[in-house]
């Protein structure tokens, strides 16, 4: 019984010590993170505090004008915008520029190397933000449209300069003669003229000039190239001003007048030409006979005269000719052309002279006399 009785007393106490232990533990851990947390909060705010100060750093603000820059160099460059300072320069040419990549892109300019390519014209370009530009050129997209004609452009720079045309506004001027331009392109092609530079030359001959389109038409001369083609006749150019000019030949239009004597043109070159005529300027003079022209292009056909040169030949029957324009005149017999119509009549003509005197039969117009003498009185004859 005694065996039985201490049995009993051990399985109501089950270990006592053991039970003791284990809630110290557990107290022991519950105390551990209680201490742990104020520690995790403490680094929390650690933790917002250093976002805080990451974003107080994004705000470098600019004290001219208050823009903001996430990174301070960023501000740096900037506020040289107002202090007008251009700590780049230019060894070659003494030219100053803001930032180091402007340097940069200025030096391919007097080292002639263009390495970007437009795949689609293969033109070439300095720089990529200057091929970017020119890819807008065969993209059908035009965002900027003008709200005074409507014209629409797919370049913003080049709708600001057109938006100048229509406010007058020539804001580039010339601090020699106080001629003003719509670009600042402009306006240096202009100051060219006092500084006599020339800093476009042809490889070829060496000639230089002072704007760069100048030296491409030019290069034309030694290349033979002739881009400009008419669809009406195929004849090409290597002008595209002399195309259009051509162009008139087809329609028949002359919209250029000269207000002296009422005859048109289809140039304003050539109606520049011909108002020498009216003027008694003549400062071409032949040194071999002394005769004087108001046309450079007459004295040259002048003294072929004197040379006996006669370098237009027809190819269908040899024979020469001092001008082109009277070799052309002569090809007509040969190929029965006579592209000159009389307005009145069917008649047409291999020459204009001949049609104009051919007209006045229609308008009874006199314009030519011959002046003789008979007993003593003047009679005019008409040679019509």
């Amino acid at each position: 019984m005694e065996f039985i009785k201490e049995e009993i007393e051990d399985m109501s106490d089950p270990e006592p010590s053991r039970i003791k232990h284990e809630d110290t533990e557990e107290q022991t851990d519950q105390m551990e993170v209680k201490e742990q947390r104020p520690k995790l909060n403490d680094v929390k705010k650690h933790c917002d505090f250093k976002t805080q100060g990451t974003k107080a750093k994004k705000l470098h603000s600019c004290s001219q004008c208050g823009k903001s820059f996430q990174i301070k160099s960023k501000l740096n460059r900037h506020m040289i915008i107002h202090t007008g300072e251009r700590p780049y320069p230019c060894t070659q040419c003494g030219k100053s520029f803001y930032q180091a990549s402007d340097l940069s892109v200025h030096l391919l300019r007097h080292s002639g190397e263009k390495t970007f390519n437009c795949d689609q014209c293969g033109k070439y370009f300095i720089s990529s933000s200057n091929l970017k530009q020119h890819l807008k050129v065969h993209s059908d997209e035009k965002p900027y449209m003008c709200s005074l004609c409507g014209k629409s452009f797919s370049r913003l720079d080049c709708f600001k300069v057109h938006q100048k045309t229509h406010n007058g506004v020539r804001d580039h001027v010339c601090c020699d003669c106080g001629k003003s331009f719509t670009k600042s392109g402009h306006l240096k092609q202009h100051q060219r003229i006092h500084t006599g530079e020339r800093p476009y030359h042809c490889t070829q001959c060496g000639k230089s000039f002072t704007n760069k389109g100048y030296l491409n038409k030019h290069t034309r001369i030694h290349t033979g190239e002739k881009p400009y083609t008419c669809t009406h006749c195929g004849k090409s150019y290597s002008r595209a001003s002399t195309l259009s000019n051509h162009l008139h030949i087809h329609s028949g239009e002359k919209p250029f007048n000269c207000d002296q004597c009422g005859k048109d043109f289809i140039s304003s070159s050539s109606l520049k030409l011909h108002l020498k005529v009216h003027s008694d300027e003549k400062p071409y003079v032949c040194s071999l006979c002394g005769k004087s022209f108001s046309r450079l292009d007459h004295l040259k056909v002048h003294q072929k005269t004197h040379d006996e040169v006669r370098d237009h030949v027809c190819c269908d029957c040899g024979k020469s000719f001092t001008t082109n324009c009277h070799l052309k005149q002569h090809q007509r017999t040969h190929t029965g052309e006579r592209p000159y119509k009389c307005s009145y009549c069917d008649k047409s003509f291999t020459h204009s002279g001949n049609l104009n005197s051919h007209e006045r039969l229609h308008t009874e117009e006199k314009s030519y006399y011959c002046v003789r003498k008979v007993s003593n009185i003047y009679q005019a004859f008409s040679l019509i």
